[in-house]
Parts: C-alpha cells; sequence; structure tokens
C-alpha cells in the first residue's frame, strides 16, 4: 500500500501519521517529549530529542511490510526558528516563543521602522515580542553579534526538520508569512528591514508548498508547513462557496480565506492577524484564548459545585436554561464604540459562582459568555465577506453547547461542526497530492454535522 508520512509537531504532542491513497490514516505514533531549557533558564522545545525521535520513526517506517512510503511532509506550530552554521549544526537552543521579550529593544526597533501602528499593519502582524519570528532574529543580532555571524540559515521549525531529510534549505511562505514581522503584505515580499539589517541573506530562498525535493530512492520530501495555513486546506479543496473556518483548540482561531481586505490597526489591536496559504493568498484571521479560558474556568467551577473536571462533557443543550439565564442575568451591552472590549477578558470571570443554582447552570452561562466573545472575534472576519457557512473543527466542534449557541448567535450563516481526523496533518499530505497519489482527491474527507439555530 502507498503512503504518505506526515509528522504533526505541535507544542505538547508530536505525532506521526501514515495516509494511504484515500487519505485514511492507516498507522499513527504519539509522544510527549521533555523539555529544555535555554540559557536564561526557560523552557524551550529539545531539538535534539525531536530530531532523534522523527529520524528513529522514519526508519520504524520503512521497515513496515505492509507500507510503500512514496512522501514525507512536516505541518508544525510556527514563530520558531532554528539556526544553523556553514556545516549545518544548530547553534542555539530552540527558542520558545512565549519567552519575554525586552522592552527597551522592541521599542528601540519601531522607532527605528516607522513606529508599531504603521510596521504591524504593513507586516499583517500584531506587536506579539517573540512571537513575531523576526524580532527573535533581531535579539541574537543586537545581544550577542559574534553568534549572529556564525548563523548561516535561520529556518522555521517546519523547514529545518525537511532540511534533516534533504539537506536542502528553504522558506515557505506559511511560515513566512504569520505574524513574523518578516513579510510586507502591501508589497508581497520581505520587508525592506532585512535587507537593511543584514538579516535577508540569512534566510533561504522560497519553495512552494505544492513541490517536493527528491531524495534517495525516490522519496518526496515536502518542504513543511505552518500547522495552521495546513488545517485550511482540506476546506478549500472541498468547498469553493466562501466560509469561515472556525479552529479550536487552546485558541479559538476564525479562519477568512475570502476576506482579503488590508488589516486595520484596530483590528490588529483586537488580534487580527494574516495568515498565508501555500498558494500565496493571504488569510485574514482573528485569534481568540478561549480554549484556554474553558478550561480555567470548568476548574473554577469544578471546585465549586464539587464535580469532576470534565463534568461538562455530560451536559446537554438546553434551550429553556438559556432563556430563563438570559432573563435573568445581565448581558454585557458595550456601547458601539466599546464594543470589542469584550475580547479583552472573558465576562464569567466576574460572574459570582453562588448565583446559580447548578453546574449545568452555570455551565450554560460559561458558554453564553464565551460564545458572545466568539461572535464579535469571528464578526472581524467575517465584516464585509459573502460568508455563507461557519465550519467548526477541534474541540468545540464535540460541544453540543456551544455549537447551538453558535448557531443562534449568526441565524443567517449556516453553523457546522466538522470533523475530520488531524486537519494539519491531512492539509501537509494534501498540499503535495501530485507527488505521490495518481488518485484523484475525493470530496468525502470532512463530515459535517448542521446546527440549526
Amino acid at each position: 500500500m502507498n503512503v504518505v508520512a506526515i509528522f504533526d509537531i505541535g507544542k505538547t504532542n508530536k505525532k506521526v501519521f501514515l495516509f494511504n491513497e484515500n487519505y485514511k490514516i492507516v498507522w499513527e505514533k504519539s509522544v510527549n517529549l521533555d523539555e529544555t531549557v535555554d540559557e536564561d533558564g526557560f523552557p524551550c522545545e529539545n531539538i535534539e530529542l525531536l530530531k532523534n525521535w522523527i529520524l528513529d520513526r522514519i526508519s520504524e517506517i520503512k521497515k513496515l511490510s505492509d507500507y510503500v512510503l512514496k512522501a514525507i511532509n512536516f505541518s508544525t506550530y510556527g514563530a520558531s526558528f532554528v539556526y544553523i552554521d556553514k556545516k549545518g549544526e544548530v547553534l542555539t537552543p530552540l527558542y520558545n516563543y512565549l519567552k519575554e521579550y525586552p522592552e527597551d529593544l522592541k521599542n528601540h526597533f519601531y522607532q527605528k521602522y516607522k513606529g508599531k501602528e504603521a510596521f504591524a499593519v504593513k507586516t499583517a502582524s500584531p506587536v506579539l515580542g517573540s512571537l513575531n519570528s523576526g524580532m527573535q532574529i533581531y535579539r541574537i543580532k543586537e545581544e550577542k553579534p559574534e553568534l549572529f555571524e556564525k548563523i548561516q540559515y535561520c529556518l522555521h521549525l517546519p523547514q529545518y526538520l525537511s532540511y534533516l531529510l534533504t539537506n536542502e534549505t528553504y522558506s515557505d511562505i506559511t511560515s513566512i508569512g504569520c505574524h513574523t514581522n518578516l513579510w510586507n503584505f502591501k508589497k508581497m515580499k520581505y520587508h525592506k528591514w532585512l535587507q537593511k539589517e543584514e538579516i535577508k541573506d540569512k534566510l533561504p530562498p522560497l519553495h512552494y508548498g505544492k513541490d517536493v525535493i527528491k531524495t534517495e530512492g525516490d522519496l518526496a520530501v515536502g518542504t513543511g508547513l505552518h500547522d495552521s495555513s495546513s488545517a485550511i486546506i482540506p476546506y478549500t479543496i472541498n468547498f469553493t462557496e466562501p466560509f469561515v473556518l472556525l479552529s479550536t483548540g487552546t485558541w479559538s482561531i476564525s479562519l477568512n480565506p475570502f476576506n482579503n481586505k488590508t488589516l486595520t490597526f484596530e483590528e490588529l489591536q483586537h488580534d487580527c492577524l494574516c495568515y498565508m496559504q501555500y498558494t500565496e493568498k493571504p488569510v485574514k484571521a482573528a485569534r481568540l484564548f478561549s480554549g484556554n479560558e474553558h478550561e480555567i474556568q470548568t476548574k473554577r467551577l469544578a471546585e465549586h459545585f464539587n464535580v469532576p473536571v470534565d463534568a461538562y462533557k455530560d451536559v446537554y443543550f438546553d434551550k429553556k436554561i438559556v432563556s430563563n439565564l438570559r432573563a435573568l442575568t445581565f448581558s454585557f451591552i458595550y456601547p458601539k464604540k466599546y464594543e470589542y472590549d469584550i475580547l479583552k477578558e472573558c465576562p464569567f470571570q466576574k460572574r459570582d459562582l453562588s448565583t446559580f443554582k447548578s453546574y449545568e447552570i452555570a455551565y450554560h452561562q460559561l458558554m453564553m459568555d464565551i460564545v458572545e466573545q466568539q461572535f464579535f472575534s469571528t464578526n472581524l472576519v467575517i465584516h464585509n465577506s459573502p460568508v455563507k457557512k461557519i465550519f467548526v473543527d477541534g474541540g468545540f466542534s464535540k460541544n453540543a453547547v456551544f455549537m447551538n449557541l453558535l448557531a443562534e448567535a449568526f441565524p443567517d450563516i449556516e453553523v457546522y461542526a466538522a470533523s475530520m481526523a488531524q486537519a494539519s496533518a491531512l492539509g501537509a499530505a494534501l498540499a503535495i497530492h501530485e507527488n505521490w497519489n495518481l488518485k484523484p482527491i475525493q470530496n468525502d474527507l470532512i463530515d459535517l454535522k448542521f446546527y440549526k439555530h
């Protein structure tokens, strides 16, 4: 059986899947690897452990007698650079994008380049410190010039993993184009600051996401994709009518591939950004930290009502509870100009749990508050574009309370729970389809469940 191997590398879970030619998963493995620390004692990915795990899995796959490995690709988290020298040796730890960024260095940078507002709009990158991977390399240049001199190439994580197998260095538009401060979205090329700071030559040439590098034994290896951009590929292949994908996990990210209007500074302040598709088309996106909020608040509810932390899994959507809560509790109404303030914090944080008679009622209120935030967040990317459908994937797509409330919040749009095994891994497999798979792509890759409002 011909298969493609996809390494799907998250911050916590590292997974590898084998897909057959009909894009069904036929084999998988996953692992949680121990983190290490950088020179400041800040936790970070152990790149050596990760590298060894990947190479071991490839050896294992090649020995499986039932499968013929035709191609390999990578989908990984973004905003993480691996710095290599002339010999291809790794020079630094894989710095964590959550690491604090020095305030004075940040201010100095933005002063130099026309201020935060103008720069953020041009690069479609909110000011995020280390989460802007361009700022990581700028920091090395300013703080460790000798190390900077030794760097031959900066590779985003997916491209470094590809390099391990091909020995070829490339950049990829989905990694470069996601809140990195590197790409000028107006001119669709690198921002000129990279030339001025002598960084541009350390970024290898761009490689198209659909193309592969052939290695020994005619194995096709992709250059890897940023996981958020990869997750949208199965949807853009299956659906041509305008839609928004709401990808839910720790972050809930609303992605609209049918909105190519330039981001405004106001949108950037509300956590909007642009991702790039592997076809080099921008995707307007809005982020909300709602999976994280759900985790915090369900722990708080479990303690208060003395129930298990995952008791919410047994809560079914109850229309009556919702209409009672709407009549009883105050909803947060903002004057027009402040309406997006709700995105700053979930209203549930301020609610007094002793006012709720039961866990079930309190949980409905939590979901009403989260969906209210979600309504504003998703609207930032729907605004002025002809969206007819919202597809929800990830954790919340399995939550009936969330899904029913979302369908109510968007009465003019069809809301679907989409289930598909491993969207970002599947996207990375589909991206290189023509290089390994002679069969046509089927149109039943995604299971949909419609929620009436």
